[in-house]
């Protein structure tokens, strides 16, 4: 009896296995790299896109350009019923029966005007005090300003003094001035070394007054009419005409030892009915000083 040629395969059975475990892996391995590489889902875009759809409002139309919308109308609202709202009994009302609602109580207007009037009063009243406070510390302030002022121009006049005494006979053997002639030092005793009128009217002699108006004379040098316990030079300056008038007086200028308001105001008075000589060829208007030496009575 004759084999079939095909009975070789059948006779070898290891060789079947392998072959259908080498295919089953070759599949596998396919499968494998299908699922990794043929099915992973790639990541969505950044910004999706989209199609732009015109929402027209009929189903056809002609023409290539968008026609503008139809005006807004606004729906207007059901007029409100004018029946009345019925409430029914339906849901109970709401009582407390644990506390007792506040007491309200009624406000006197008398009462509440009277003491609305007293806090005006009392603002009005601190108003006033503070107002008094400022006052009397700006005229405190004010005061002290004129004690140093004053301060100020009597150290400076004796400094001053001191320094002309000292120069004016420094290195020098005289043992008088004048110009009267002959030996002493012409003037009264109550003068003053800084002054060249040595007679009745000039220097701060007997009369207290002196002046300084270059190239004129004077007619009349009234003394201030005061009765005051103070004392100090008031240096007054004078603006004179033609006529001799004195248009204008400004006392307590520089040379002045006291600032007392009172001393500067008989002081401008009386520089003010000064009469100096007539001088036609003289300025409009002439200045000069006028002093006033007040003494303590």
């Amino acid at each position: 009896m004759r084999r079939h040629p095909d009975n070789d395969l059948y006779s070898f059975p290891s060789e079947r296995g392998k072959g259908i475990t080498g295919t089953i892996l070759i599949h596998l391995v396919a499968l494998v790299l299908c699922v990794l590489l043929g099915f992973s889902v790639p990541p969505p875009p950044e910004y999706e896109e989209g199609i732009i759809v015109n929402f027209g409002t009929d189903e056809t139309g002609l023409g290539m350009i968008e026609p503008s919308p139809p005006a807004f109308r606004e729906e207007a609202s059901p007029p409100p019923s004018s029946e009345p709202e019925v409430f029914t009994d339906e849901e109970p009302l709401l009582t407390q029966d644990d506390e007792e609602a506040p007491e309200v109580k009624k406000v006197d207007p008398e009462a509440e005007k009277k003491r609305l009037e007293q806090i005006e009063a009392e603002r009005i009243r601190k108003e006033q005090v503070e107002a008094e406070r400022i006052r009397k510390e700006q005229e405190e302030i004010e005061r002290k300003r004129i004690e140093a002022e004053q301060l100020r121009q009597t150290e400076i006049m004796d400094r001053t003094r001191k320094a002309l005494e000292g120069s004016k006979n420094a290195g020098t053997s005289t043992t008088g001035e004048g110009v009267a002639g002959g030996e002493g030092n012409q003037g009264v005793p109550s003068g003053s070394v800084d002054s060249q009128n040595r007679g009745e009217g000039g220097g701060t002699g007997n009369s207290g007054i002196s002046y300084n108006l270059a190239g004129r004379g004077f007619q009349k040098l009234p003394l201030p009419e005061y009765d005051y316990q103070g004392e100090g030079k008031v240096v007054v300056e004078v603006s004179v005409d033609r006529s001799g008038k004195v248009i204008q007086a400004v006392p307590g200028i520089k040379g002045s030892s006291t600032l007392d308001e009172y001393l500067l105001k008989v002081a401008k008075e009386a520089a003010l009915k000064a009469r100096f000589d007539i001088k036609q060829d003289a300025s409009l208007v002439q200045k000069g000083t006028i002093t006033y030496n007040f003494i303590l009575r």
